[in-house]
């Protein structure tokens, strides 16, 4: 899929990073759709929550931490100053969105019909700021040349069998390790939060490694961000629009925890080498990471 995603950039003279925010992060985030609908229909609100939080924790933290291990992230400009601010403000937007008896004087907190309309309306926006600033910019492109350039046919199918390949080992990975968990008799929660949230998150996982791995930067942070933007936005605004979901605030710190990397995220853009991950910030996530998986652990 990477090598899809770099020939279509190439090809098409579009820059990878809007490549990585729309079509490699939709389609890394398809496991977290399906795997939302069903609990969704199902009646497993903590699952749905616990699944979209733990998949953004482990995109945050995990992800950038392994890709920023395996090698420093250069990040654009415009990522900086748009992209990640609207990563971050938009969980904030979604954690006012839920608290409703705290906020907004409700006797339930819950994700309704209204908020997934608002945040399906996000992100129809932010897809139509990444075309905007795709069309805007496009003489400024500058796509290595070593990057291989398909023809339409091939490039196609290897976007679409990289990304099948992808949905069926998160789903068998989903499928299996639920059943893993509640033969030990975890809380839909912990489950949402952990084997949901891994398995579902491996597509992103993968592409962002070997993003790094082949010096594509863009491709490893775009994935992550837009994914991130994909999984709150589209995943969760289809979900409250089929069927209300009840938040269970007991997440609360896990939405702490997502706020808090997000602006640390942003931080690292400016510390040492301005606008980049650098790898000692990438081990840093990667140590918050762990620790944040012992902390859940031992909560239950």
């Amino acid at each position: 899929m990477v090598n899809g995603a770099s020939s279509f950039a190439k090809r098409f003279n579009v820059s990878e990073i809007a490549i990585g925010l729309t079509i490699v992060a939709m389609g890394t985030s398809a496991p977290e759709l399906v795997v939302n609908l069903v609990s969704g229909a199902q009646g497993l609100d903590d699952a749905v929550f616990g699944n979209l939080i733990g998949s953004n924790i482990f995109n945050l933290f995990l992800i950038l931490g392994i890709a920023g291990t395996i090698r420093p992230l250069i990040v654009q400009s415009e990522t900086v100053w748009k992209e990640i601010p609207f990563s971050m403000g938009l969980v904030i937007v979604l954690f006012i969105m839920v608290n409703d008896t705290f906020f907004f004087g409700s006797d339930e907190n819950t994700s309704g019909f209204v908020d997934g309309f608002i945040l399906l309306l996000l992100f129809v926006s932010f897809i139509y700021y990444v075309f905007y600033n795709v069309k805007k910019n496009n003489h400024l492109i500058d796509v290595p040349d070593e990057i291989p350039v398909h023809n339409n046919w091939i490039t196609l199918l290897m976007i679409l069998g990289g990304i099948t390949g992808l949905v069926l080992g998160g789903k068998l990975v989903v499928d299996n390790a639920v059943d893993i968990a509640r033969s030990f008799n975890l809380s839909e929660k912990l489950i949402g939060l952990t084997i949901l949230a891994a398995g579902t998150s491996l597509p992103e996982l993968a592409t962002s490694a070997v993003a790094a791995y082949r010096n594509r930067a863009d491709i490893a942070i775009g994935n992550v961000i837009g994914s991130n933007i994909f999984n709150l936005t589209f995943i969760l605004g289809i979900n409250s629009v089929v069927s209300p979901l009840v938040f269970n605030t007991e997440m609360n710190f896990d939405f702490y925890v997502l706020i808090g990397g997000s602006i640390l995220l942003f931080i690292f853009m400016f510390t040492l080498k301005s606008k980049k991950l650098d790898r000692w910030e990438a081990i840093l996530f990667l140590a918050t990471f762990l620790a944040y998986m012992v902390y859940i652990f031992i909560r239950k």
